[in-house]
Order: structure tokens, then C-alpha cells, then sequence
């Protein structure tokens, strides 16, 4: 026919991800109705078509369709491959990617914009190409007449592929990429919006030991929108949360809702949206009739909710008591634009605050801090130049630069920033439009206690008097660090558990336990728990991401480790004070593991194993350390 394009191959050599070898349109892909995604991962529109793949995904899974994620970033930071590994695992992706990270896939096919899909018939030629979000109907078309045009033609392979995917890695403190943390001092409470579990946990404020005590979870787990009790309420990955008027205020982020959870009964109600992402940008109306797109973090000055409304790049203003909801800034185009609230641009507004009579911004797309001054209502820009403008560079406007920063913070006359990809925090003077980091090496890392503190993709901050709690989401934990000190310590949940499995299907492994038969006696001085794990034949530990190890005496934790290495055994320090727990004498503690690990091959997956001890112990030895032996399975 003519007029007809054929598809450009693959390009080989690239790295592949959720799948255990690479694709070829030559090869393994042909006869196959192929859909290419073109996307990056910090973009809020390729988010929102997540949905609509997933929604197609099931409905030709016994189709010869194969659906292909080709990630082109935008930011350095989204060209590492363990990166992108974590945004498969957080949007709970379930098709191949390829990293596209050298963009030759992405110029091969003229692609233009993040997100474009190309649909490919059986025969390997180009039959739709769409760009943008709201495309499911026809993207659902093309598919459909390519599988009908393969079966006049008898091009079609007989069925689909199968590809083994990634799976996650569970934190030992039983949270699952939390996106937001709020400290709340009125209260005495730190609560957690545990994005991937599907919940809020509320817990005391930690310790000096850096222990919380869990008060309560909300939300079942499960992914769903049902208002009610606690235990039967869900929400669909949450984010950003405010407290005020007996209530925590919660970003339903993926219902593209507002919840309000009542602080008394634990009750959830729905308080704005419909439940559909829409695309109004000025709002008008009241409570669940108004809808909204994507709302990412909230912050609240009396009975007035300011929501960072990241899906139309926007500031929204709620009146809580009868829930009428307004666009207060941004025109809804992505951009770096300041002046009068109603002719200013963002671009997926992520964090927000308030200080001193102005509200702060963390505007991610722009890598900028930009502010509203409430009483003239003008948007201005501390620091940050435009959509292809980042870095990570300390001192002054326009010198000063910042990598797609998702939470802000007040502190006294200053700004605690994540600056997530570039995996610090740091604070900003908005009077001086300068920049400094805190804490954080600048790549991915682990490290808290005596060590340089290091994260991964830090998402969100909550400052109480000189400490700041970080949402280090990609480490799955929350940490505390002293703002003029910098000590950095990992809080540990006690009472907390991993949520069921959804229906997103985010798959576990099976935990495999160990009993140790003799007591160990320890010294009465700090002890070492060694680790020695033995990996199936041809499989190595994954460096690049986090292990956990969880230890716990009679539902106490008494240490836990969050770390990164490239080799077995780890070694877990106990402190002392483990033996001043009630009724430590005699005890057996439970010592839980979680790490992944990766085929030797070039396009390999990583899954994660889990094993957990039961380690009968005393005091008033002379053993100052112990290993556990343990195995786990391919």
C-alpha cells in the first residue's frame, strides 16, 4: 500500500527493564500488534494515560499485543536505569520499558511530545500515532482494526508474550514508596501517606530513638475511593495532607479527590471532586460536584485549604466549610510565568506552604520555587528559569539550580526543599533567593547515624520546631534530620505491617523463616547481627536499591537498617539499650530481611526475597555477635 511507514526498528544495545530479555520488531515482536509509550517519569500527563494502558492491557491480554514503555527522559536524574526501575515499581507498571536514555528510539519515530503512542500492525508499519492525554477510544480503534487487518492478512502471531517483570522490594517498616509526611506538634503526631499501600498512617512522633508508636492505619489497601470507617475506606495512592478543624486533609492523588479523615472517629468522607480527572481550570462549584485533576500536596491557614493541583498546573483554594472550590493561580498552561494570579503559569505544582503571608511553591516541571504574595495576588519566581532548566547548583539566583523539586517546607524566615532528583535537601532564602544544601550526597543513597545522610528521590518535608521528617520515598521510609546539627536518624513504625496485596497486583515473594534452636548470650555492650544470605545460582545483589532489615522484641522495634551494597553478609548493629526492654533477660527476637536481587544477564529483572530469624536471646554473656544463615529462592 502506498503512503504506508514502516516502523523503525529497536535500536539494539539498549537496556531493558520488567522483562527478562530485549524485544526486536524482527524478532520476538513479529506478528505481534505492537503499542509504544513514549514517556518520562516525572510527567504528570504520561501519569494520567497510565490508566488507559493499563485499562487496554486488560482487555487485549490474550491478544498477540504487546504493549512497550520506551522511556526518553528529561532529566538527568531519569537516566539512570535504577531510577526508572523505581518509577516501574511505583506506578506499578506492568509492561516491558526500554531506556531510551541516548532519545534514538524517540527521534527515530519523530516523536515530539511526552506522552506519544504509536500503534504498530502485525506486519511492523506505523498505524496511528497520538499524542497527548484522552486518547483511550482511539488508541482502543487502532488496536482493534490492526488485530482484525493481522488476521485477513495472516500476519498475526498465534498469541501474546509473557515476560517475567520486577517486582518490589518490602521495607522492612512496612511502608511502600510514601510520598508525603506531616508532622503535626499541636497533636504530637507524624502522619504518613502511604502512597503505594493505598493509606494514611498515624503514629506518635518518634522518640529520641527514632521510634513511633502506630495510633492508627486508614485504609484497607486496597485501591478504590469508598468512603467510611477505617479498616473500609480506600484511596488510590495519596500524597499531600494539612490538618486543621479535627481533620487530616488528604490529596487522593490518582482519584483526583480531596478526602477528609475525621481525627476523633477515623471516619473518611469524600469533601471535593468527582472521582474522574477533568479539566476545569476554574472551578465555581461546590464540594463533589467540582471536579479536579491531580491534586499533590495541600497546606491550610484557617478554614481556607490551598491545593497544589499538579494535572492542570495550577493553585487551587477550597472555603471548607461548605466546600466551594476556585482556581486561585495559574492560566492551566505548563510554563514558568509570573505577574497576576490569573495570567501566571506553573508547571506541576508538587509541594506547597505557607510563610509570612505568602504561599511557596515547589513548581517541579520549572525546577523552581515561585511564591504567590496573598495580599496583591502576584505570582513571583524565587528561583528556577524555565521547563529545560536544572541542575544541581548551590548560591544564588539565576546561578542557583534545582532538580525537580516535589516538597517545601517553612522554617523559621527560610525553605526546607526536596530536591528529589537531585536526592538532597536543601534550604532556600526566598528574600535572598539563595540556595544551600543541607544534607544528601547527590546521588542515591542510604546513609543516616554517624554517616553523611544520603536519599533517594526524596518527595516530601514536614518541619517541627529544628527537625525536618523526609518522605525518602524511593528508600520506602521516612526520616528525621536536625536542621542545624544535620543528625539524620531512620524512624522506625512500631505496630506497622505491609497492606494486603492490590489489585494492581504489586507481587511478594514468600518469606521464608528461619528458627535458631539455641539461645545466644550476649554481652551487655552493642552487638552485631550478621547476615549471611545465600542468592539462587546466576542471580547477584541489586547495588542499586535498598535493603531492609527490621529487628523486634515483643512488638518493640529495637533497630532497624535501611542500606546499599554490592555484597553479602550485612551487618546489623543492636544497640545496648535493646537489653533495657521490659523482660529482656529471656526473649526471641524477630529479625526480618528484604532486599533484591538481579539475573547476571545484560536484560535481566530483579525481584525481591524476604527471610525473617527467630533468634532466642539472653543477656549476661560474651557473644558480641551472631550469624544468621539463611536462603532464598529464584
Amino acid at each position: 500500500m502506498s503512503g504506508e511507514v514502516r516502523a523503525p526498528e529497536l535500536e539494539a544495545g539498549l537496556g531493558w527493564l520488567n522483562t527478562e530479555r530485549a524485544l526486536r520488531l524482527s524478532h520476538e515482536l513479529r506478528g505481534q500488534v505492537v503499542v509504544l509509550d513514549f514517556w518520562t517519569y516525572c510527567c504528570i500527563n504520561c501519569m494520567h494515560i497510565l490508566p488507559d494502558l493499563s485499562f487496554l492491557e486488560h482487555k487485549y491480554a490474550a491478544q498477540p499485543v504487546t504493549f512497550i514503555g520506551v522511556h526518553s527522559a528529561k532529566f538527568s536524574n531519569e537516566a539512570s536505569t535504577e531510577t526508572i526501575r523505581q518509577a516501574i515499581l511505583r506506578y506499578e507498571i506492568q509492561h516491558p520499558v526500554v531506556v531510551d536514555d541516548r532519545m534514538t528510539i524517540w527521534r527515530a519515530y519523530a516523536v515530539r511530545s511526552w506522552p506519544t503512542v504509536v500503534v504498530i500492525d502485525s506486519r511492523g508499519y506505523v498505524v496511528g500515532t497520538f499524542a497527548g492525554e484522552g486518547n483511550r477510544e482511539k488508541l482502543d480503534s487502532a488496536i482493534a482494526e490492526a488485530l482484525a487487518q493481522g488476521r485477513s492478512s495472516g500476519t498475526l502471531s498465534a498469541g501474546p508474550l509473557t515476560f517475567r517483570k520486577e517486582a518490589d522490594v518490602r521495607g522492612a517498616n512496612a511502608l511502600a514508596f510514601p510520598g508525603k509526611v506531616l508532622a503535626d506538634a499541636a497533636s504530637g503526631r507524624l502522619y504518613v501517606a502511604d502512597s503505594n499501600h493505598n493509606r494514611i498512617v498515624i503514629a506518635k512522633l518518634p522518640d529520641e530513638n527514632g521510634r513511633a508508636k502506630v495510633l492508627a492505619v486508614v485504609g484497607s489497601g486496597e485501591i478504590g475511593a469508598e468512603d467510611g470507617p477505617a479498616n473500609r475506606a480506600t484511596f488510590h495512592h495519596p500524597q499531600g495532607m494539612a490538618t486543621g478543624q479535627g481533620n487530616l486533609y488528604v490529596a487522593d492523588t490518582e482519584n483526583h479527590l480531596l478526602r477528609a479523615i475525621d481525627l476523633a472517629s477515623l471516619e473518611v468522607t469524600t469533601i471535593v471532586g468527582t472521582g474522574k480527572m477533568t479539566y476545569d481550570w476554574a472551578g465555581g462549584l461546590m464540594g463533589t460536584e467540582q471536579g479536579i485533576n491531580s491534586p499533590w500536596d495541600m497546606a491550610i491557614e484557617g478554614s481556607t485549604l490551598y491545593v497544589a493541583m499538579a494535572g492542570t498546573h495550577q493553585i487551587w483554594r477550597i472555603d471548607l466549610p461548605v466546600g466551594f472550590s476556585r482556581a486561585l493561580a495559574g492560566n492551566g498552561r505548563e510554563n514558568l510565568a509570573d505577574g497576576p494570579t490569573e495570567t501566571s503559569a506553573f508547571a506541576q505544582p508538587s509541594g506547597i506552604c505557607l510563610l509570612n503571608g505568602k504561599l511557596y511553591v515547589a513548581d517541579s516541571e520549572v525546577s523552581a520555587i515561585r511564591g504567590i504574595d496573598m495580599a496583591s495576588e502576584k505570582v513571583f519566581t524565587v528561583m528556577g528559569e524555565g521547563l529545560f532548566s536544572f541542575g544541581d547548583v548551590d548560591g544564588v539566583h539565576p546561578k542557583a539550580k534545582l532538580q525537580h523539586p516535589l516538597g517545601v517546607a517553612a522554617w523559621n524566615h527560610s525553605l526546607v526543599v526536596a530536591d528529589t532528583y537531585n536526592h538532597k535537601i536543601k534550604l532556600v532564602d526566598p528574600a535572598a533567593r539563595s540556595v544551600r544544601t543541607l544534607c544528601g550526597t547527590g546521588r542515591p543513597g542510604t546513609a543516616t547515624g554517624g554517616d553523611a545522610a544520603a536519599f533517594f528521590e526524596p518527595g516530601g518535608v514536614s518541619v517541627i520546631g529544628d527537625d525536618v521528617y523526609v518522605a525518602d520515598t524511593n528508600n520506602h521510609r521516612i526520616v528525621r534530620v536536625n536542621l542545624k546539627t544535620q543528625a539524620c536518624r531512620e524512624i522506625a513504625f512500631d505496630g506497622l505491617e505491609a497492606a494486603g496485596v492490590s489489585d494492581a497486583g504489586s507481587r511478594r515473594s514468600e518469606t521464608e523463616t528461619v528458627l535458631m534452636a539455641e539461645p545466644v548470650a550476649f554481652a551487655a555492650v552493642d552487638v552485631e547481627l550478621v547476615l549471611d544470605i545465600q542468592l539462587p545460582a546466576g542471580f547477584h545483589l541489586n547495588a542499586d536499591a535498598a535493603w531492609m532489615v527490621r529487628v523486634v522484641n515483643r512488638g518493640s522495634t529495637i533497630t532497624q537498617k535501611t542500606g546499599r551494597s554490592a555484597s553479602l553478609p550485612f551487618r546489623i548493629p543492636v544497640p545496648m539499650s535493646a537489653f533495657a526492654e521490659p523482660h529482656s533477660d529471656d526473649a526471641v527476637w524477630d529479625v526480618t530481611a528484604s532486599l533484591g536481587y538481579c539475573t547476571d544477564a545484560k536484560h535481566g529483572v530483579c525481584v525481591p526475597g524476604e527471610l525473617r530469624w527467630l533468634l532466642p536471646v539472653k543477656r549476661n554473656g560474651t557473644a558480641r555477635s551472631v550469624t544468621l544463615h539463611g536462603r532464598v529462592s529464584a
